[in-house]
């Protein structure tokens, strides 16, 4: 089996090649916004944060139960402790403690100042205000300590990180309520193609629905992302150059599908290296071979392919990191796991291909792999089943049932990985 799509007279730059090179071309955005904690999910931070306070604030206990000092305990003997009072949460106990008393305390509450330690409830024996500890009892247990958490000054959020929900917890717990962020990548994207029909409209002959723009739309739908979609442009190479011109003016980076081939009707390279710079055309990935990377002045261009499953293969493979870049984070690797597939895989050598998978886990723990149906590059109902790709090196020739390979779990689709 060869694939003829490989065969070029210069040979093919690899993913890794084409990812360096778009990296060496892209500048962060530098321009950054004060923006509310509470609007900060997913933004990228333009600059470390640090913790406003000692975080817990003061000494609390991790427990409901009994809080006393260490120096009464008598080494493998009960004692009896007098309670004196209560220290609820947000209502700490006022008192002095002396020699032979403790209070009750509750999970969060603050430790009065000459105790050390507390006792879970559920070891004690209370009788009237007497609390019988058990001999077992240790020392210095379940106490949080001031700043143990995070200490006034320490760093909590380094310049550059994407915030995650965990991040909205941390940074809250340590009072910080604005966050600098760098501004949202301004994107455009566009579908060309005289064969595209509006959705709403009947199909008539020779004519297909444009998914691309609505696909586009669900990869692009991140808060760091100021989107805008262009429609869909006819096959003209004037009007092609007209739009990429006016929107290379206000926006970081543009998007197209369709016209990066080299059919008769293929403009999109021509174009971009009439206004802009052509920095690569072509890498060894199946499905999307046909791609283009370049820039318009300071507005860097993606042409992606056509067919639907090479777009998304390509968006999250190629595009995805170069958006990473240009919001100010490193660009990621793909986690890649070991499963074993139960399909046969054609393939042949030449490019790295990722064909559309279903992994999940057997009752042993590992994991398992079918593939999700057809490959072709237009075939997005298999692509809709799928819940990872399965990642086939340039020089696989094909896989038989029982080998392993190396599969990515696909980001923004709804399917899980699942026990049978």
């Amino acid at each position: 089996m060869i694939d003829e799509c490989a065969s070029e007279k210069k040979q093919l730059s690899s993913i890794a090649e084409a990812l360096a090179r778009i990296s060496s071309a892209i500048e962060p955005v530098t321009e950054t916004e004060r923006v509310e904690l509470k609007h900060g999910l997913g933004r990228v931070l333009a600059e470390p944060v640090y913790s406003a306070i000692n975080s817990p604030f003061e000494r609390n206990s991790a427990m409901d139960g009994y809080a006393f000092s260490s120096t009464d305990l008598i080494p493998d003997q009960t004692m009896s402790l007098t309670q004196v009072g209560i220290s609820w949460a947000g209502q700490p106990y006022q008192g002095s403690l002396q020699s032979g008393q403790c209070v009750r305390i509750f999970t969060g509450a603050v430790l009065p100042v000459e105790t050390d330690s507390v006792v879970m409830q559920e070891q004690v024996q209370v009788k009237a205000s007497s609390i019988i500890f058990p001999a077992q009892t240790q020392a210095k247990q379940h106490v949080r300590a001031a700043g143990e958490d995070s200490k006034q000054g320490d760093l909590v959020c380094a310049a550059f990180k994407k915030i995650t929900a965990i991040d909205l917890g941390l940074l809250a717990s340590v009072g910080i309520d604005r966050l600098i962020v760098t501004r949202k990548v301004k994107i455009a994207y566009f579908s060309t193609g005289n064969e595209l029909s509006a959705l709403g409209q009947p199909l008539v002959s020779g004519k297909i629905y444009d998914s691309n723009r609505y696909l586009l739309s669900g990869l692009l739908s991140d808060v760091c992302y100021q989107v805008t979609d262009l429609g869909v442009l006819a096959d003209d190479p004037l009007q092609l150059e007209d739009c990429l011109l006016a929107a290379a003016k206000n926006h970081d980076l543009i998007i197209s599908t369709g016209g990066a081939s080299v059919g008769d009707a293929d403009y999109i390279k021509d174009v971009l290296a009439r206004c802009g710079k052509v920095d690569f055309w072509k890498i060894a990935i199946k499905p999307g071979k046909p791609l283009a990377f370049g820039n318009i002045n300071d507005c860097h261009f993606f042409g992606l392919p056509g067919n639907p499953v090479a777009v998304a293969v390509t968006f999250q493979h190629i595009v995805a990191p170069a958006l990473e870049q240009l919001c100010g984070t490193a660009m990621s690797q793909p986690l890649q796991l070991l499963a074993r597939c139960t399909s046969v895989l054609k393939k042949s050598p030449g490019r790295q291909e990722y064909q559309r998978g279903i992994v999940s886990q057997a009752n042993n723990g590992d994991l398992v792999v079918v593939s999700s149906g057809q490959q072709g590059s237009n075939i997005l109902s298999a692509t809709s089943l799928a819940n990872c790709y399965i990642v086939l090196p340039i020089e696989c020739s094909g896989i038989q049932v029982g080998e392993q390979v190396r599969i990515e779990l696909i980001k923004n689709v709804a399917s899980s990985v699942i026990s049978y």
